[in-house]
């Protein structure tokens, strides 16, 4: 079971399902940790004054934002810490999307959904409605001081929440400045019936085990080769401290509050929130929606 990262609740409505969040991911690639080769302890980055070449204090060093060429708004911790959205310890969805409808350009970090105690129904319930409705859930999320938006799908007896770009983060295909020739090409119907003929002859089911990284493999292999022949040096890890969680209460009767359509009418949420907390600060307007490629099903998680 991959370590819990985050603890809180799935919030819609009246509705609160507690649940942690685990990395649906591993790593991949070669992680080269720069040692002493005197002592074996490891060796962590400088900080120098890119102009000086000098090695600077902490206390000399402040956080500044690039407004124009050459010219920086310097920002304060403090004013950092006030910007920083309240952790609410909750994924708060905002409405319900059909579940092709978000360009896989926006697709981020998938991360697995599991339920806490008294959560397990609830939580079914959820992703069977999502699977006969077709749909997912765009939500917003908080973590490690950071604000995502994201979205909450099934896929196959899980729920997966998928962390979405921000609408300013991806570059519209109009950017690309494509030659005419490529846009908009006089393709004769030979050609394409030739090229289609090999996609077909080409094509086969995904199978995620037949691919892997030849790099990591010959790395690793040589890795397990010096180890078995004792060429392996120890080294003091650094404790990373416990994930931080939250203690959330199963709120079940106001789901059947919620269902039955008795008691208050929660708040509507407004739509416009997510663009407005990623418009706002940004000097350049978001791209346009990129329209190929899609996200979400039952099967995929992005």
């Amino acid at each position: 079971m991959p370590r819990t990262i985050w603890k809180g609740a799935v919030s819609f409505g009246l509705v609160h399902i507690p649940v942690s969040l685990v990395p649906a991911t591993r790593q991949q690639g070669i992680d080269f940790d720069w040692l002493d080769k005197r002592s074996m302890e490891p060796v962590g980055y400088k900080r120098i004054n890119k102009v000086t070449g000098k090695e600077i204090d902490r206390d000399n060093i402040v956080k500044g934002v690039e407004f124009e060429k050459g010219r920086y708004v310097v920002i304060s911790e403090e004013e950092i810490r006030a910007a920083h959205p309240k952790a609410t310890q909750t994924v708060d969805i905002v409405a319900f999307l059909d579940a092709g409808q978000v360009p896989s350009l926006y697709i981020d970090t998938p991360y697995y959904l599991t339920p806490e105690r008294r959560g397990e129904k609830v939580y079914a319930l959820l992703r069977e409605t999502l699977v006969k409705t077709g749909k997912v859930a765009l939500a917003q999320v908080v973590m490690r001081t950071k604000q995502h938006l994201a979205l909450v799908m099934p896929v196959e007896d899980a729920l997966v929440l998928n962390t979405l770009r921000w609408g300013n983060e991806v570059r519209g295909v109009e950017t690309l400045d494509l030659p005419e020739e490529a846009r908009s090409a006089d393709l004769a119907k030979r050609e394409l019936d030739m090229a289609r003929r090999l996609v077909e002859d080409m094509s086969e089911e995904w199978d995620p085990e037949q691919h892997s990284d030849s790099f990591q493999e010959k790395i690793m292999a040589l890795v397990e080769e010096k180890a078995r022949a004792g060429r392996i040096e120890t080294v003091a890890e650094v404790d990373e401290g416990e994930p931080r969680s939250a203690e959330v209460i199963d709120l079940t009767d106001l789901l059947k509050r919620s269902l039955g359509g008795s008691g208050k009418k929660p708040a509507a949420k407004p739509r416009a929130a997510a663009a407005k907390s990623t418009a706002k600060g940004s000097r350049k307007s978001a791209p346009k929606k990129p329209s190929s490629g899609s996200a979400g099903s039952r099967k995929q998680a992005g």
